[in-house]
C-alpha cells in the first residue's frame, strides 16, 4: 500500500499548480474546514491537519489567517464537496474533489478537462471502488509494534502499519483519522508527522506511457488549472 501512495504523491509532485493556485487551494478548503467544525485547531483536527500541511507547502501566514478570519465571521461564499470519477489517458481510474458554489459550472469545466484529454468522465462510484478512502500518516518512529499496540488498545480500525528506514507509516479508514491522530500523539507527544493526510490510494496500478502519458500530463494540468479543483487521485504509473 505504501508503494502505491508514494507512485501517486510523486506523479501530482510533478504537475503541480503555481504558487498562486495552491494558496487558493489552501485558503479554500481551510476557509471550508473552519467553517463547519470551528476555527480552533486544537478542538478541529482536519483544520489542523490542514494548516500544518500549508505550512510545509510555505503557505504565507496571511492566507491562512484570511481563511480563518472569513470562517469566524461567518460570511463569504457556501462551497460544497464535489466529487467527480471517471477514466483518464490509457484507462487510468481518476477521482477528482472539488470544492464549489456552483454545481453545474464546475462539472461542465471538469467534464471539459476529461473530453480535451480523450479521457471519459463516469457515474458517481464508477471508480471509487478500485480506491481505499484512508487516513496515513508517516513520522520517526522505531518500533512499529508499540505503535499497532497504541492503535488497537484505542479500538482503531487500523488498515496497516509500515516501517522503513526509521519512518513509520499508519493507514487507517477515513472515518478513523480523529481516533487514530489522537492515539498517535498520546502515544508519542506532539510529534512531527511527514504525512498528515486523508487521500485515496489505488488498489491496484495501472501502466500509462507513450501518447496516452503525454495526454495525462495534459490532463492533469487542465485539472490543476481550475480554480474548484482541489485534489485529484488515480492509479496511473507514468512508464518513460
Amino acid at each position: 500500500m505504501g508503494r502505491a501512495y508514494q507512485n501517486r504523491k510523486e506523479s501530482m509532485a510533478k504537475t503541480s499548480d503555481a504558487k498562486a493556485k495552491v494558496y487558493s487551494k489552501y485558503g479554500r478548503e481551510i476557509y471550508v474546514c473552519a467553517k463547519n467544525g470551528g476555527i480552533d485547531p486544537n478542538g478541529n483536527l482536519a483544520l489542523r491537519r490542514l494548516i500544518d500541511n500549508a505550512k510545509k507547502d510555505q503557505v504565507p501566514a496571511h492566507v491562512i489567517e484570511k481563511a480563518l478570519t472569513k470562517a469566524e465571521g461567518g460570511a463569504g461564499e457556501d462551497f460544497v464537496l464535489a466529487r467527480y470519477e471517471g477514466f483518464g489517458p490509457g484507462g487510468c481510474n481518476v477521482i477528482v474533489d472539488c470544492l464549489t458554489d456552483n454545481n453545474t459550472r464546475t462539472f461542465n469545466d471538469v467534464r471539459v478537462c476529461f473530453t480535451k484529454s480523450k479521457a471519459k468522465i463516469g457515474a458517481p462510484g464508477a471508480v471509487a471502488h478500485m480506491f481505499d478512502h484512508s487516513a496515513v500518516f508517516v513520522f520517526k518512529a522505531d518500533n512499529e509494534d508499540s505503535v499497532l499496540e497504541a492503535m488497537l488498545d484505542a479500538d482503531v480500525d487500523v488498515t496497516d502499519v509500515e516501517s522503513e528506514a526509521g519512518m513509520v507509516t499508519v493507514f487507517a479508514p477515513h472515518t478513523e483519522y480523529n481516533n487514530a491522530r489522537t492515539a498517535l500523539t498520546n502515544l508519542l507527544g506532539e510529534i512531527e508527522f511527514e504525512v498528515d493526510t486523508i487521500t485515496f490510494i489505488p488498489q491496484t496500478e495501472c501502466p500509462v506511457s507513450g501518447d496516452d502519458a503525454e495526454m495525462f500530463e495534459k490532463f492533469l494540468d487542465l485539472l490543476n488549472d481550475n480554480d474548484d479543483v482541489q485534489n485529484v487521485y488515480h492509479n496511473a504509473e507514468i512508464e518513460e
